[in-house]
């Protein structure tokens, strides 16, 4: 990325940061998951925070196999490659995958163009899923949750993962405050 970009980008980013309490707009709820290949060689994390808008997710990539890769939130906080202990997406109301032919899961996710230098920074926002934890679609529950990247691009269609291919890194998502922004790790 130009790093003047790069510095614009951070610029806002501690901006906004700055901002936030004073408008409301400060996480109560914070959630973090390194992100590793198959071979075990960090690739990425994963910053979640909670807001009045829903889940923002704030995705860091380096290294990684350039092309369209699908991101899905899956149902176990476990990431021993090639990564099917990671279980299914992520899908608590059960419904069918695809958000072009439906509601999709909770766990499906826009899919990712990661550029030819590897790199990659991005922020998603969902409103079905939460870090409360107690609520039926929260990723902090007893198994937890993990966040998996695939080697294709999710179709949005198939069912029951879109037709994503392979699961290629793995971060298992750990809270890392309570609402009162204790630390529990």
């Amino acid at each position: 990325m130009n790093p003047l970009i790069r510095l614009k980008l951070v610029s806002a980013g501690i901006l906004l940061a700055a901002l936030a309490p004073a408008i409301g707009a400060e996480p109560s709820l914070m959630a973090h998951a390194q992100i590793k290949d198959q071979k075990g060689d960090h690739v990425g994390t994963a910053d979640l925070m909670e807001t009045r808008g829903g889940l923002l997710i704030k995705l860091a990539f380096q290294n990684m196999k350039a092309g369209q890769h699908a991101v899905h939130l899956h149902e176990v906080g476990r990431c021993d490659a090639p990564f099917t202990t990671a279980g299914a997406h992520f899908n608590p109301d059960h419904h069918k995958h695809g958000m072009l032919v439906g509601e999709g899961h909770a766990g499906d996710l826009p899919n990712l163009h990661i550029p030819d230098s590897g790199e990659l920074e991005v922020e998603l926002l969902t409103t079905k899923v939460t870090l409360d934890q107690g609520k039926p679609n929260s990723l902090l529950d007893q198994d937890g949750t993990s966040l998996v990247i695939h080697a294709t691009s999710d179709d949005y269609q198939s069912d029951p993962a879109g037709d994503s291919g392979d699961r290629i890194a793995c971060g298992v998502i750990t809270s890392q405050f309570t609402q009162k922004g204790s630390s529990t790790q």
